[in-house]
C-alpha cells in the first residue's frame, strides 16, 4: 500500500470520527504522535501493521457469530466463517498446530477457553460416561450437583509471580485462582533460572490435573519437553501460555524442545505483544481437545469479534513470511544486546542476561524501587513497566524490578547499535534518580527525585534516536 493510500485511508476515518466526537479523534491522533516520540520498551507491546489496524474498522463489527464455523447460532454468518476459517488456516500452519482457535477476546479468555476445555474432557467427559449422559442437561440434580463439586474441586500448578509468571496462572486475584487449588513453582535463588527439579518434587507432591508453563517476566528459555515429561509422570495436561513469546515461536526462534506447541496438549497465546497482530487471543490444540475447545462459546466466551478475527488473519499472514522470521530473530538479537548494554554500565539483572525478548532490571541495585524507576523513565520519554523480581521486598505494587523488551523498537527498525544507545539512556535516568519522601521526611517507595535537566537531557536524546526510525512513516496525519 503507498504511503498516499495509508495516508488517505487514516485521514478520512479520523474526519468521519471527528465529526460525530472530535475529542475522540483528537486522543487517536495524539497517541500516534506520542507513540511516535517515545522509546516503546514495554515488553507486552509492539505496533500492528496499518493492514492490520484498518481491518478492524469494519462492518464485521456489526455481526453477531456464537457458534464455531459453519455452526452458527445466527444465520448470515458466512462472510464470518470465511474469515475465522481463514485465520484458523494461518494458525496452523504459522505454528505447526493440529487445530487451532481463534474467537477468544484476550489472552485471558484464551486462557479460560484452556482451563475449561481440560475441565470438561478430563472430568466432564469421563462423568458423563459413567452416568450413561450425552450432555449435562441429561444428568439428574443431584449427579449435577457432583459433577459441579468435582469441576471445582481440580488442582493447578503455575509458576510463581515474583518468578515470572502470570496473575491468570492460577493467583487468588484472579478468577483462575478461584477455579482451582493452586501450587507455585520457581527459580533457583541463586541463578534465577527455572528450577525443574523443584518442579518435579512439586508434581509428584501435589498432583495437579493442569501443569500451566509460559511468562511474562522471565528472560530465558524454558524447556518444554522436559516440563511435558514431568506432567506425563503425574497424569496432568500441559498448558503453555506462549502469549509473550508467540512471535518468536512464529518466527522460528524457538524451536525444537523450546518451541511448546509439539510438547503441550494445549497452548495459549495473544495475538498482540511478540505477533505484532490486533489485540485478542488464541488457542491451539492436539485433536483430543478439539472439541472441547471449541466449545469457547458459549462455554466462556460471548459472541466472537468478527473484526478481530478478520485482523488476526491479517496479521498471520504476515507473520508466514521470511520477513517476519528475520524480524523474530532480530528481537532476540536486540534484547541480549540492550541486557549487554545495561550490564556493562553496572545494571543488576535477572538471570544475568535474556534468551528472548526481555530484560528484567533489578533496580534496588540504583537504591530505589520499581514504581520509582518507572516513573523516572516515563519523564524521559522511555516507557517501560515496574515488575517484580524474585522474593522481591517490595511487593507486586512497588516492586524492586523494571520488565523491558524490544518487539517494538525492533518493529522500528532499531537494531544492535541503538540498543546499546538506549541501555545508556536508561542506565543515566535510573543512576540519577533517588528516592522521594513523605512529607514527614520518611523514605517513600512511591516518589522519586530526578533532576529536570537530566530527564529533558535523555528525552531529547531519546528523540533523536527515534528520529532516524519513524514510526508507521506511510501515514501523515497533516
Amino acid at each position: 500500500m503507498s504511503i498516499s493510500t495509508e495516508s488517505t485511508a487514516f485521514r478520512a476515518a479520523l474526519d468521519v470520527i471527528r465529526s460525530v466526537e472530535p475529542r475522540v479523534a483528537d486522543a487517536i491522533g495524539q497517541e500516534l504522535a506520542d507513540q511516535r516520540e517515545s522509546l516503546k520498551l514495554i515488553a507486552s507491546e509492539n505496533y500492528a501493521s496499518p493492514a492490520v489496524l484498518l481491518t478492524m474498522g469494519n462492518w464485521f463489527s456489526d455481526k453477531y457469530a456464537e457458534g464455531t464455523i459453519g455452526r452458527r447460532f445466527y444465520a448470515g454468518c458466512r462472510n464470518v466463517d470465511t474469515v475465522e476459517s481463514v485465520a484458523a488456516e494461518h494458525a496452523k500452519a504459522l505454528f505447526g498446530a493440529p487445530h487451532a482457535y481463534v474467537q477468544p477476546h484476550s489472552g485471558i479468555d484464551a486462557n479460560l477457553v484452556a482451563f475449561w476445555a481440560i475441565l470438561a474432557a478430563k472430568i466432564e467427559a469421563p462423568f458423563l460416561t459413567e452416568h450413561t449422559a450425552k450432555h449435562v442437561n441429561d444428568l439428574s440434580e443431584e449427579d449435577w450437583a457432583v459433577l459441579r463439586r468435582a469441576l471445582g474441586d481440580q488442582r493447578m500448578l503455575g509458576m510463581s509471580l515474583d518468578a515470572g509468571g502470570h496473575l491468570t496462572h492460577g493467583f487468588r486475584p484472579n478468577i483462575s485462582g478461584k477455579m482451582f487449588e493452586q501450587r507455585s513453582y520457581g527459580t533457583d535463588h541463586q541463578t534465577g533460572l527455572l528450577d525443574y527439579d523443584a518442579l518435579r518434587s512439586a508434581a509428584r507432591e501435589f498432583r495437579p490435573l493442569i501443569i500451566v508453563a509460559g511468562y511474562s517476566a522471565y528472560p530465558r528459555l524454558v524447556n518444554f519437553r522436559l516440563v511435558r515429561e514431568i506432567a506425563d509422570e503425574v497424569g496432568a495436561t500441559l498448558m503453555v501460555d506462549m502469549a509473550h513469546f508467540a512471535g518468536l515461536v512464529a518466527g522460528k526462534v524457538l524451536t525444537g524442545d523450546f518451541d511448546p506447541v509439539p510438547h503441550a496438549q494445549i497452548v495459549t497465546t495473544t495475538t498482540h505483544k511478540s505477533l505484532r497482530g490486533p489485540r485478542g487471543g488464541m488457542v491451539l490444540c492436539q485433536p483430543e481437545l478439539a472439541e472441547q475447545v471449541d466449545r469457547g462459546c458459549p462455554m466462556v466466551l460471548g459472541g466472537p469479534l468478527p473484526h478481530v478475527m478478520a485482523a488476526k488473519a491479517v496479521a498471520l499472514a504476515e507473520a508466514r513470511t521470511p520477513d517476519f522470521q528475520n524480524y523474530a530473530q532480530r528481537i532476540v538479537d536486540n534484547s541480549r544486546a540492550l541486557a549487554e548494554g545495561l550490564l556493562k554500565r553496572g545494571a543488576t539483572l535477572v538471570t544475568g542476561g535474556t534468551d528472548n525478548h526481555l530484560v528484567l532490571i533489578d533496580v534496588s541495585s540504583y537504591g530505589i524501587t520499581g514504581r520509582q524507576a518507572e516513573a523516572a523513565l516515563l519523564d524521559s520519554g522511555v516507557v517501560t513497566n515496574r515488575n517484580s523480581v524474585p522474593q522481591d521486598p517490595n511487593g507486586a505494587w512497588y516492586t524492586s524490578g523494571v520488565r523491558i523488551g524490544t518487539p517494538a523498537l525492533t518493529t522500528r527498525g532499531l537494531g544492535t547499535a541503538e540498543m546499546d544507545e538506549v541501555a545508556a539512556l536508561i542506565h543515566t535516568v535510573l543512576d540519577a534518580t533517588t528516592q522521594g519522601t513523605t512529607k514527614s521526611g520518611a523514605p517513600s517507595k512511591a516518589t522519586h527525585v530526578l533532576d529536570a535537566k537530566v530527564s529533558e537531557s535523555v528525552a531529547t536524546q531519546a528523540a533523536e534516536l527515534l528520529s532516524g526510525f519513524p514510526l508507521y512513516p506511510s501515514v501523515d496525519l497533516g
